[in-house]
């Protein structure tokens, strides 16, 4: 018998035999998957398989991702945030400033308003500051000789009267109010007419004095300016009686009185323009320039 050995390396088909069969296995494969759809389901199953790696590999990438969104984010907000509490600040200052503006235009309307319903002409000042001496009550207003005021015009506020024009100078102006003590202005109470002097007590109080113990007064009578003395237009209003003291022991009545206006409340106030004086009757002037009147001036 022949004895053979075996050979060292095992030998299989020929490469180039493997090669064409391994073509004609790819290519039936994509021509039956192309036409039939036969490996569907194994791409689904590999892809499943193959599904928790590639996450894996993308995990990286994606954490940088999300970190760089999230600070991105986080700076945008941030800066969103400081430029919007900036634009609340610049609003609610505008805001402030818009309701201020409002209400010194109702002021002033209401200034307006009351010059008309009194039928008296005036301009509107502004205060600039009190006086500084502290037993009076006095402002310092923007408006002066320049602008035509003078000694003795009333000064009123949308309800009332608050005092008078006592210095003048070329651009500022002195008013003294009503509550100061050596102001007096003449008034009558709207319900009964009946007439009196009110005078300032100083502390923010007004007293009406002189009045006699029986005289028809009660609490919450409205005073209002009587038009004597050529000061001020008459019916303006000037206070209300807060009480009326009655003592036997006193010849006269003590009647305490609030004043109407914003005495020390607002920024604008109405400079009323003098009241021209009531000519003479032409019989007092006759009278007056008659020489039979001349002679007896000088005979006296």
């Amino acid at each position: 018998m022949d004895y053979q050995a075996p050979p060292f390396f095992k030998r299989g088909p020929a490469p180039l035999a493997l090669l064409c069969f391994y073509t004609a296995l790819s290519l039936a494969l994509i021509i039956f998957d192309a036409r039939f759809q036969t490996l569907e389901l194994l791409r689904s199953g590999l892809s499943l398989l193959m599904y928790p790696f590639q996450r894996l590999a993308f995990a990286p990438a994606s954490l940088y991702e999300d970190a760089h969104a999230h600070f991105s984010s986080l700076n945008r907000v941030q800066a969103d945030n400081t430029r919007l509490k900036r634009v609340q600040l610049e609003n609610a200052a505008r805001l402030l400033r818009v309701q201020q503006l409002e209400v010194e235009n109702e002021r002033l309307r209401k200034l307006l308003d009351m010059r008309t319903l009194k039928k008296a002409d005036g301009q509107v000042a502004r205060i600039l500051y009190s006086a500084r001496d502290p037993f009076s009550r006095k402002l310092v207003v923007d408006k002066g000789g320049i602008d035509g005021i003078s000694r003795g015009q009333a000064v009123v506020d949308y309800n009332g009267v608050i005092g008078q024009v006592t210095r003048v100078f070329p651009h500022v102006s002195e008013v003294t109010l009503i509550t100061d003590k050596n102001h007096a202005i003449p008034v009558q109470i709207l319900r009964n007419g009946l007439r009196s002097v009110l005078f300032g007590i100083g502390n923010g109080q007004l007293e009406l004095r002189f009045t006699q113990v029986n005289a028809d007064i009660q609490s919450d009578d409205q005073l209002v300016t009587s038009g004597l003395g050529g000061a001020f237009p008459a019916g303006l209003p000037v206070a209300r009686v807060v009480s009326v003291e009655h003592d036997a022991a006193h010849a006269f009545a003590r009647v305490y009185c609030l004043p109407l206006a914003g005495i020390e409340n607002f920024s604008e106030l109405m400079i009323l323009d003098p009241i021209d004086p009531t000519p003479l009757p032409q019989e007092l002037v006759a009278a007056k320039t008659s020489p039979g009147r001349k002679k007896r001036t000088a005979r006296q």
